[in-house]
Order: C-alpha cells, then structure tokens, then sequence
C-alpha cells in the first residue's frame, strides 16, 4: 500500500504533483483474517434413465451421510486445543463459537474427536515404538496422573529419542513397563532416573544403562546441604559437569567420545569423591531393604556399584549424560492435570497419550502441528522415516 506526502511544499507546490524518486522505507503489518464458518452443500441427485430405471448419485468418501457434518480444518482445530494446548472441552467449544461468529460443534462432537484421532493414528503409534525400540540409546520417564475414580493415581510412561516419542497410561510396575511395548525387546541403551524397574532382568536384551547426570547432581547438591562441612559433594557436582561440558564438545565437533585425558581426569575425581563420601557416611547395620540409611549414602553405592551406568556417556557420545529430553516430553501431561484436573477415563485419556506421541514425533520431524492432525483426519496421517532413529 503506497503512502505519499501530501500537504504543500516549502516553495508553495503542492506535494501531490510531485515525482515519484522511490520508495523511503517499508513496513509491514501481519495479521489473520476474519475467521468465520463456509458452507459447502452436498445436493445428491436422483435421475431416470429413459428405460424407467432410477439412480442416486453417492457423497464423496470423506463427507458424512448425516444431515450436516464438520469438515476437516475445525476438526482438527478441536483436537488441536483439547491435546496440544490442553484446552477444557466446554472452553475449546467456546473459543470455536467466539472465533466462527456464534456457530460451533457440541461438547459432545469436540470430546469424541479424541476417540476418532486417536483411532486414526493408531498404525503411526505402532510405528514410532517400533522405531523407539530400534533405536540405540532411548530416554525412559514416568509421572504421575490423576486418573480414573477419585483417589486413584496413574502414571504416564515416555520413551524418547531425538526423533521419536511414545506415551503409554498405566502404573509404575513390571507390568506396565511391559504393556508399553519397548523394554521387552529394546536392545539399546537406557537413560532413566535410576528407578529399580529399569535393572530389573526381565530386560534382557538391554546393551546397557545410563543413569540421568542431572538427577545425579541434584542428588549430589542435597548431600552438601545435608554435609555442609564435607568437600565430597561439591567434589563429585565438580567433576561430573567436568563431564557433561567435555561431552558437548566432543558430540558438537562430531568425535564418538570424550577425549581420553579429559575423561580419566574428571572420571578420576569423581572416583575419589565418592570413595571418601563413601568413608565420611558410614552404612548403618541391618537388612538391606528395611533399614533406613543416613542421606546419601545409597547414592554413594550407588555410584560406586554401577560406575560404568553413571558414565557410559563418556565413552559414547551418542548416549546423553543426562534424561533432559524425556522430562521435556513428559512436561505437557503435568500442564493438562494442572488445566483440566481429574481425568475421568482411561481409555480417553489413552486416546490422549496416542494423540500426543503422533504430534510430538511430528513436531521433532519438523512438522507443523495442524498440518499433522488435519492429515490424520482426512485418513493419511503423516508417517516417520521408515529407519531406527539416530
């Protein structure tokens, strides 16, 4: 849109006939346009042919054989709200109301949208833990969800890689692990938080395990609280950051481990910090399982009985110091408690978790959002690259 001076000239011309040199500056202004409902009417026909025979024209595949129906763009507009920004249905109905000039689906049609996506990528979801399963090293996470009757909790279980996630509704038992369907034949490496369940035997195809460097550090930081006077806490914090920079560096300049010098010293301090931790905080006597321990201390065996779990990332930089990508991934489930409190069913809120694993392995391939639920509505639901990710 052009702009020109107007007004007159110092010299008396008056501006409006004066020639055009060029364009001064620009500037742009972005907006949406006004939202509102389109119509598209489906009129099906009935003909006669000259024998007497009469025939009726069909609908298009994708258009509904009700009355009225809802296309693809506010289905997925529905969907989009409910599972990615966690709106409440009775609000997710509202804002489509207030967005479309007063016309707007039912509570009801926005919830059963969980159930139809859900079942649209239910192939894809099968597709991405098998790619998970494949993969050489996967972050495991659980968290907690208030789901089903009053009083009763669940958790959510996250399986992650760079390229890839998958959440699964049940508890933190064996047997949830193994209902998820990755642990059982995952042949790769575990990042997790050192929860007992992930060195269970039952995995016995697992390479190895990495126990999360951050969890350790936190760990490590309530331990000089609790021993303000001890040098050991610090020591081991000291040494594992050591770590966790030098990988960075190694994995930014494309080497597949720390170098060997900067990897004995700081696995070498932190050795001696845990070996003096270990003299300084004394086991208290008794059955293994039933005595209660002072603070730390299991975490120092810990350390010392599983060295090569706490820093098997030294070696490989394909293998992350620390479960930051799961706790990422598994952040938006706490965001939905928050909003919508209780969930009331299992199966939707599965529906949910099936929702969520197809958009957030979507959104790591560089896929937008909408785009990825739209395809999953009109029945050609983007899929990932058919290879384990890296």
């Amino acid at each position: 849109m052009p702009h020109r001076p107007h007004g007159d000239c110092g010299c008396g011309a008056d501006l409006a006939a004066a020639r055009d040199v060029g364009i001064e500056r620009s500037h742009q202004v972005h907006d949406l346009p006004e939202v509102h409902i389109t119509v598209w009417q489906h009129d099906v026909y009935r003909v006669r042919c000259g024998c007497g025979a009469e025939h009726v024209g069909q609908l298009p595949d994708e258009v509904s054989t009700a009355p009225s129906s809802y296309g693809p763009n506010l289905k997925s507009l529905a969907v989009y709200l409910l599972v990615y920004q966690h709106v409440p249905v009775q609000r997710c109905v509202q804002l489509i109301v207030d967005l479309t000039g007063g016309t707007g689906p039912s509570d009801g049609f926005v919830h059963g949208m969980l159930a139809r996506c859900a079942s649209a990528v239910a192939e894809v979801v099968a597709v991405i833990k098998s790619l998970i399963t494949l993969a050489h090293v996967v972050g495991f996470d659980e968290t907690t969800v208030r789901c089903g009757a009053a009083g009763e909790k669940k958790y959510v279980l996250s399986a992650s890689t760079e390229n890839a996630t998958a959440y699964h509704l049940g508890g933190r038992d064996l047997e949830s692990f193994a209902e998820f369907g990755i642990l059982p034949a995952f042949a790769g490496v575990a990042v997790h938080d050192r929860y007992c369940n992930y060195f269970h035997t039952r995995w016995d195809k697992l390479t190895g395990h990495q126990a999360c460097a951050a969890h350790l550090l936190r760990d490590f930081a309530d331990a000089a609280e609790t021993y303000p006077d001890a040098h050991w806490p610090t020591q081991a914090q000291r040494a594992l950051r050591g770590l966790i920079i030098a990988w960075h560096a190694a994995r930014d300049t494309g080497l597949p481990e720390i170098a060997t010098e900067v990897r004995d010293e700081h696995a070498s301090e932190f050795r001696s910090a845990v070996l003096v931790g270990l003299s300084q905080v004394p086991r208290v006597p008794g059955p293994r399982h039933s005595t209660a321990q002072r603070p730390g201390r299991e975490l120092l065996e810990f350390c010392r009985s599983r060295q090569a779990d706490v820093l098997r990332f030294t070696t490989d930089t394909r293998i992350w110091p620390t479960n930051n990508i799961s706790e990422r991934d598994l952040r938006p489930t706490k965001t939905q408690q928050k909003i919508s409190g209780r969930l009331t069913s299992e199966t939707v809120t599965q529906d949910r978790l099936d929702i969520r694993s197809y958009i957030d392995t979507a959104r790591k391939h560089g896929i937008n959002v909408m785009t990825a639920i739209r395809r999953a509505l009109t029945g050609n639901p983007w899929r990932p690259p058919s290879q384990a990710p890296a």
